[in-house]
């Protein structure tokens, strides 16, 4: 799906912003996309690398069913090439030309796994969701007509047609917007800022819930300014998106990196509040309930209490307040 035959047996991809240009016999940047005698094929249909039984708060998603276990599948293969990446091994495997593994399981077997494990959402996750598109339509559509929930993980780097596709059946997406600088998304990520800034808004205005992540790198994209920039885009997309702000450890390609400063991390945090973000979590680090838990924007009350990835909900009928009343964003 999402292709264009050109001449002489060449096809440009159009699934994401890189827009890969493939000739015959050759891939795209993802790894897992081949020209096959001038068609595009997927080489990770049917093809499972990883699955899991995760809380969706692992994900992260904090407003999002509080509690529910997600079944959580992979295959191999990214549209970027992160220097920090935390699973190289699934997303950068397949490049340039290198094997491409996973288990035969179709779209029905996936399902079934997800409803034997007692799951009510299946989360695609761990490696960029995006390249698996085909694969990950079908599912979600069986998914969705069982009564399962489907979420994206994501990079947030997808084309708007691909992303409108997917509208009817996605209910949630975390996405992580890494930096709010074109150049690290260019030197570090292997990719580009604008488009994820642009997916990020899509999302919201296509009624999928929204969650964002930023992974705050010492040196990198931890300075206040910047890191008021994405909380005040984020804030100008809605105000209750949820932002979470997690801790770098040294990893992959940046092993020379030290680990995030807590304080960095709870100064992003104050930075997000100013912006006027109503719920802010600082993760990768045991911080205790104040930066795990979710308050009520209005009175402050723990509205949904956090020890790692266990969660209690208080929330009233309708994902309301118990003490004030206000109406706590999310789908729960």
């Amino acid at each position: 799906m999402f292709y264009q035959k050109l001449k002489d047996g060449v096809v440009q991809c159009q699934l994401c912003p890189h827009f890969c240009t493939i000739k015959l016999g050759e891939r795209g940047r993802c790894g897992v996309r081949e020209n096959v005698a001038g068609k595009l094929y997927s080489l990770v249909y049917n093809r499972l690398a990883t699955y899991a039984v995760d809380p969706v708060e692992k994900k992260p998603l904090f407003h999002f069913y509080p509690g529910e276990d997600a079944f959580s599948i992979s295959t191999v293969g990214c549209n970027f090439s992160c220097l920090f990446c935390q699973n190289y091994a699934l997303s950068q495997s397949p490049k340039p030309d290198k094997e491409v593994y996973g288990e035969l399981v179709t779209a029905n077997e996936v399902v079934s796994m997800a409803m034997a494990k007692n799951c009510s959402i299946i989360s695609y996750t761990y490696s960029e969701p995006t390249i698996a598109f085909e694969y990950y339509y079908e599912i979600m559509r069986l998914a969705k007509s069982k009564g399962l929930r489907n979420t994206f993980v994501t990079n947030g780097f997808i084309n708007s047609q691909p992303l409108k596709k997917l509208a009817n059946f996605l209910d949630a997406a975390n996405v992580d917007l890494k930096s709010f600088s074109e150049e690290f998304y260019q030197n570090i990520v292997g990719g580009s800022l604008k488009p994820v800034l642009d997916a990020i808004k899509l999302y919201h205005k296509l009624g999928i819930w929204v969650e964002v992540t930023t992974l705050v790198i010492p040196g990198k994209n931890d300075s206040e300014e910047e890191l008021y920039k994405i909380a005040e885009f984020i804030a100008g997309v809605d105000a209750n998106i949820p932002w979470h702000i997690s801790r770098f450890f040294p990893y992959y390609k940046m092993q020379d990196v030290e680990p995030t400063p807590v304080e960095t991390l709870l100064k992003a945090a104050e930075l997000g509040k100013k912006a006027g973000l109503r719920y802010i979590y600082v993760g990768n680090v045991p911080l205790g309930s104040k930066y795990e838990s979710t308050f009520c924007w209005k009175c402050g009350e723990i509205v949904i209490a956090r020890q790692g990835f266990y969660a209690q909900s208080h929330l009233k009928q309708g994902g309301v307040c118990p003490k004030c009343g206000a109406k706590i964003a999310g789908r729960f």
